[in-house]
């Protein structure tokens, strides 16, 4: 949660500031070191957090990525940063470079407001030319923030992370896949489900009529499902509201409430105005106890009777919301208790 809290802070911070924010060293101090702090860096650190960190590649020297954070003594993660105005798909061949010549096994590349994080799932110690986990920080997603977090100080762990990485960036492309064929089916999707439900030969004229079945089916498909998964949610949602009314019901069934409760409601009412509307006072009967509260609130118990006993109680509130339980003989006696009562009051009241 506090990870969450922290990030849809920078979010807020960024979207007040970006039009204020004119060049690349800018974006980094305002956004981009923000996020690496937000991970537990400490960027006042030049041995974790490395500024300019020197990547040079064999004869070409001078080679610089803005930021390699370290732990124990390793890169970890190299960032390279740009203007949070540009795009970033000009930049992965620079990033590809400082890659190699780092041997870390993750690189991000960010605007400050997009975040690419990339490893070498399809060849060791070269990066892959696709980002395993991609997100607007602006608009972030509770999953996002889940992934986020596998890379803070105090739970990163390589080992763990690549193998996330491989499921992450797979089923991202899958579901770009997915989503580009819903909007508009390929020939060789198309060609799939004609073949399961066509037994003639499939011409051009067939193939372009099968194209809008497909997409129609498809899209249909979903939506009912979508609707059956809010069907389900609503009616278990009824059927729960359903039986809540019937325990209340059973509940209030078997609360009776006497005069004698009522009396000492009466003289709490008496006791209490000193201090508090009378419409402010409200009693709630229970099987157990016969409640008086401040403003109907559960969670704001003035008092409780216990008169339905052999031995009769009233039990006092104190200011941590505890109940106290004094012996009386009859209900003339929660007089004695009058400056208990108020001193209830007077703890919610501060």
């Amino acid at each position: 949660m506090e990870l969450q809290n922290q990030l849809k802070a920078l979010a807020e911070k960024i979207n007040k500031l970006k039009d204020k924010i004119e060049t690349e060293e800018s974006t980094k101090h305002a956004f981009v070191l923000p996020f690496i702090n937000i991970l537990g860096f400490d960027t006042f650190n030049p041995t974790e957090v490395v500024p300019e960190f020197t990547a040079d590649l064999g004869l070409k020297k001078g080679e610089k990525v803005d930021y390699a954070i370290f732990q124990d003594n390793t890169p970890i993660l190299i960032v390279e940063c740009k203007n949070w105005i540009e795009n970033l798909d000009n930049h992965n061949s620079q990033l590809f470079r400082y890659f190699h010549a780092t041997k870390t096994r993750f690189a991000l590349l960010t605007n400050g407001i997009n975040y690419r994080f990339y490893t070498d799932l399809e060849q060791v110690n070269k990066m892959d030319e696709k980002p395993f986990l991609e997100f607007d920080i602006t608009n972030i997603k509770d999953n996002e923030i889940h992934e986020i977090s596998k890379f803070h100080k105090s739970n990163f762990d390589v080992a763990k992370i690549v193998n996330n990485a491989s499921s992450l960036k797979y089923t991202k492309e899958i579901k770009k896949s997915i989503s580009e064929e819903l909007t508009e089916p390929s020939r060789q999707f198309v060609k799939l489900f004609a073949n399961k439900v066509y037994s003639g030969r499939l011409t051009e004229k067939m193939m372009d009529e099968f194209t809008g079945l497909v997409h129609k089916a498809f899209n249909q498909t979903i939506s009912d499902k979508v609707n059956n998964r809010l069907n389900a949610a609503l009616n278990k949602e009824a059927e729960k509201q359903q039986e809540d009314v019937v325990e209340v019901e059973a509940e209030q069934s078997k609360v009776i409430t006497t005069e004698e409760e009522l009396e000492g409601f009466r003289i709490v009412v008496a006791i209490l105005r000193r201090k508090l509307p009378t419409h402010r006072i409200v009693h709630r009967d229970t099987q157990s106890y016969f409640g008086i509260l401040l403003d109907d609130n559960n969670r704001k118990p003035l008092c409780r009777l216990h008169l339905n006993t052999g031995t009769k109680y009233i039990g006092l509130i104190d200011k941590d919301k505890n109940e106290q339980r004094e012996v009386i003989q009859s209900i003339d006696d929660i007089y004695k208790f009058e400056e208990q009562l108020l001193n209830t009051v007077t703890f919610y009241m501060n």
